[in-house]
Order: C-alpha cells, then sequence, then structure tokens
C-alpha cells in the first residue's frame, strides 16, 4: 500500500502571507514559516528554484528548518526544461559564458545560451540540491514541459538527458502539451515513462473544448507517485497580465476533492510513495484545500 504525503507547492506566496489566513503572524520570518508549515503538512514543492539556481546554502537551510521525515521536492530551473529565463537571475559564472548582448535582454532562450553555460548551469542545479538528498529529505526533481515541448523522440532524447545529468535524484516529469496524451501516442507516452522509472505528474487543470490543456489522466509509471492540483478557473488559465497567483485562484469543492480520492485509491496499490500537491496558492486556498483532502482520505 502506498504512503500518502500531503503538501502545497510553495509556502511563501505572498497572497497566502498577506491574507493572514494560515501564518499565525504576516510578520514571520522566512525560517518561522516553514517550521509552523512542516508542523502542518509533511512535504513541501519548492517553486523558486525554477525561477533561479538555487545554492547548497539555502537548500542547506530548508533541509535544516524541516522535521526528520519531511519531504522537499524541487522545481526543475526553467533553462533545464527548455523555458525562456530572466537572465538578470543567473548566477555570474554562468553570465560570463554567455553573449554579452544576450545577457543584457530580458528574455533569454534555451537556444541563445551556449552550450558551455548550460552545462555548467546542470553542474550548479546537481549539486545545490545534495544536502536534501543527503538527509534523505529529497522527494523528485519536477520537470515542468513547457507548452511547446511536444510529443516526439527528440524531446524523449531530452528527457533522459535530464535524467542523466540529475543521475543522484528521481525525476518527475509534467507534460503541458496534449499531444503526450493523444490516442496515437498515449501508450507511446507510458511505455517510455514506464521503462525509465520516471514518474508521471498527474495533474488537474482546466479543460477545454480544443483539448489544449492535459486531461485529468491517473497513470503509475514509477514506484512515485505524484499528483499536482492546479486548480480549475478557465477564466483566467489564458488570461493576459495577471499575476500567477490569480492564474491559479480556485478553491476546490468537496465533491472534486473525493473524486480524485477515489481515484488514488485505485493506484495505491500499484506504487510505493503518493505525493498530493496542490498548486493552486491564492491566499488560502492550496492550505485550505489540503488539509481537507487530508480529512476525506482519513489521513
Amino acid at each position: 500500500m502506498s504512503r500518502l504525503s500531503l503538501g502545497t507547492c510553495g509556502w511563501t506566496d505572498p497572497t497566502l502571507i498577506e491574507s493572514e489566513e494560515f501564518y499565525p503572524s504576516p510578520r514571520m520570518t522566512a525560517e518561522e514559516r516553514l517550521r509552523f508549515y512542516a508542523e502542518n503538512f509533511n512535504t513541501v514543492e519548492v517553486d523558486s528554484t525554477y525561477y533561479a539556481l538555487p545554492s547548497e546554502k539555502v537548500i542547506g537551510l530548508q533541509t535544516e528548518r524541516t522535521p526528520p521525515e519531511f519531504t522537499l521536492h524541487y522545481k526543475a530551473f526553467g533553462l533545464l526544461t527548455r523555458h525562456g529565463i530572466d537572465p538578470r537571475r543567473l548566477p555570474k559564472a554562468v553570465k560570463e559564458l554567455i553573449p554579452a548582448d544576450k545577457v543584457k535582454s530580458s528574455y533569454l532562450r534555451f537556444e541563445d545560451v551556449p552550450a558551455q553555460a548550460r552545462e555548467l548551469a546542470w553542474q550548479m542545479f546537481d549539486s545545490a540540491l545534495m544536502p536534501a538528498e543527503s538527509a534523505g529529505k529529497l522527494g523528485v526533481v519536477l520537470f515542468q514541459f513547457p507548452p511547446y515541448f511536444l510529443f516526439g523522440g527528440m524531446n524523449m532524447d531530452y528527457i533522459l538527458t535530464c535524467q542523466a545529468k540529475l543521475s543522484h535524484y528521481r525525476l518527475a516529469v509534467e507534460f503541458r502539451h496534449s499531444s503526450w496524451l493523444a490516442k496515437e501516442n498515449y501508450e507511446k507516452t507510458f511505455d517510455f515513462l514506464t521503462r525509465n522509472k520516471l514518474a508521471y505528474v498527474c495533474v488537474d487543470e482546466p479543460q477545454f473544448a480544443g483539448g489544449t490543456t492535459l486531461p485529468p489522466v491517473v497513470e503509475v509509471t514509477s514506484d512515485i507517485s505524484y499528483i499536482r492540483f492546479h486548480g480549475r478557473n478557465s477564466n483566467n488559465w489564458y488570461k493576459k497580465g495577471i499575476s500567477v497567483a490569480e492564474r491559479y485562484a480556485y478553491d476546490y469543492t468537496d465533491d472534486e476533492l473525493d473524486d480524485w480520492a477515489q481515484k488514488i485509491e485505485k493506484i495505491s496499490p500499484f506504487t510505493n510513495e503518493t505525493y498530493v500537491m496542490f498548486n493552486n496558492c491564492f491566499r488560502n486556498f492550496a492550505v485550505k484545500n489540503a488539509l481537507r483532502f487530508a480529512e476525506i482520505i482519513d489521513i
């Protein structure tokens, strides 16, 4: 039977802190907030590592400030998932390997970064995660690929490259283009993930008539099952000029959570670890829904 862990995708969203609906005080220190969060949940997904390469010091502090049985998941740095990034957030050592005109831009594409700079980014990300891994607290490294990362052999090869670059860690893969789950590719996708022991990230997100988002498919491709609740805010999903928190602003109903509880119960015999992560991080929605989900599944 799978061990189930519940948490949220981050614990420092400004709308959560300002709402005063979870933390005892909006003036808590970073250490106090993480310790308080860990009193309520046994796992968390760290999303700051998507926006900038982390340091061993910061991850070491996150490791030290959480209980022995706590699990930390880290979202892969955007450059490594082939997203465009803000070059101002790159470490100096990486910037020095990139043409000056590219570094001065506000948006840096994966293709604009020389291989040497990408390799250094891989090495820095790899070493930064080691404190959590050494303490036995690292769950998965989440690779959330961009919507333009389509089904195909070249992209499958890139996923294997990611796995090879971070061979110390377990990878979980989240697709954002529906071609991976298209009827003609469905079996190939899950066979690929299973053969390579890559955890498939099940998602709950808005559904549109054109099938542009991923359906709420529940599949097990490794001994780890990973589920992310993005909310179902269809009005904001593609809206321009809003914050990330507003895009995911959605409060799940008991019926919606109960539906997922039944799905998770069915896959439980086929995996050792199940992580249920709420990414609807607007105000207290994620923490409230996660705590309610714990009541529904009686843990």
